[in-house]
């Protein structure tokens, strides 16, 4: 019997983990409309009251529904079937959605810092008052929001980042807020800036980690609840297998892992039928490490050496 080559998809998995529910869409679409039904009230309320820090978490919660449409968009385009030319589909929509969030989190905060600057050189009066209520509004509006999303940001790191869009504007709410409260009572107009840049600084440490697994996945790095070594160590643990090469694992898309490897045997009458090690294999990967979506090659000893005589690895 030569080389084996089986696949495993666990379809069942993939798509339990793979592109959004419906009810996430209709959170999605319902978060979605409640911050475009405030955001016109914070622009206008910042440019009535003259508070940077309130046209900066304007600013974020236009951000906020530009990253709720981008999600809404790619949970809708990662439901797609795949196609010859798209043979996974269109997961990577969801991650690459991530990204965007990330990175206009990013840009946002920058820009905050910057307009701080020029206020803390150049204070302007600020009505405190005003920007309270109008603080409270919109800090009703990203708790509900966040509320809703909050089930699907465990499984997939785009309703994550439209999740962290949503909490980060929330909290910044809170700063505006109490630095509405510190103009109105004590006119401290410097509170407004000051107030802005924390929220800026509240946006960046919230996007990093949302940025480093946007791009861990898109660059194919191994799920970071994955050791490689463990997973190779356990496939020598099957009978018949001498050794474990080009093995690889990475993320298509939130909570879908996928594995390649070749996987070395004895000769034919040392070792079982390649079934057999096969099912061993898929049943130990899928027990012990909850893969599903498995390519598996077996090779005789010896066919590796040949192989890579021929490539040159």
């Amino acid at each position: 019997m030569g080389a084996g080559h089986h696949h495993g998809h666990g379809h069942g998995d993939a798509h339990s983990h793979g592109p959004a529910s419906p009810d996430t869409m209709r959170r999605l679409l319902i978060t979605l409309v409640l911050q475009v039904a405030y955001l016109g009230a914070e622009v206008v309320g910042g440019y009535m009251a003259n508070s940077l820090a309130l046209l900066a978490d304007a600013g974020h919660m236009l951000s906020d529904v530009g990253a709720l449409a981008l999600s809404l968009f790619a949970v809708w385009i990662a439901r797609r079937p795949a196609t010859d030319r798209r043979t996974y589909g269109y997961y990577r929509t969801e991650i690459l959605a991530a990204l965007a969030n990330a990175a206009s989190l990013i840009g946002i905060s920058l820009y905050i810092f910057f307009e701080a600057w020029h206020r803390f050189h150049n204070p302007e009066t600020v009505a405190g008052l005003l920007v309270t209520w109008i603080a409270v509004g919109g800090l009703l509006v990203n708790v509900i929001g966040a509320w809703l999303l909050h089930a699907g940001s465990a499984h997939s790191l785009n309703i994550r980042g439209a999740w962290l869009h949503l909490l980060t504007d929330a909290a910044g709410n809170v700063g505006v807020i109490a630095g509405g409260l510190l103009v109105w009572w004590f006119g401290w107009q410097w509170a407004d800036p000051a107030v802005s840049v924390l929220i800026g600084v509240l946006v960046i440490w919230s996007s990093w980690h949302l940025l480093r697994d946007s791009l861990g996945i898109l660059l194919e790095g191994t799920p970071p609840h994955i050791d490689v070594e463990a997973v190779r160590a356990a496939l020598l643990e099957v009978a018949d297998v001498e050794a474990v090469h080009d093995l690889h694992v990475w993320t298509i898309t939130s909570g879908m892992e996928a594995l390649s490897c070749h996987v070395v045997v004895g000769d034919r009458h040392e070792r079982r039928a390649s079934g057999e090690i096969l099912a061993e294999v898929h049943d130990l990967l899928h027990q012990r490490f909850g893969l599903h979506h498995l390519t598996v090659q077996i090779e005789p000893r010896g066919f590796k050496e040949l192989d890579c005589a021929a490539l040159g690895c």
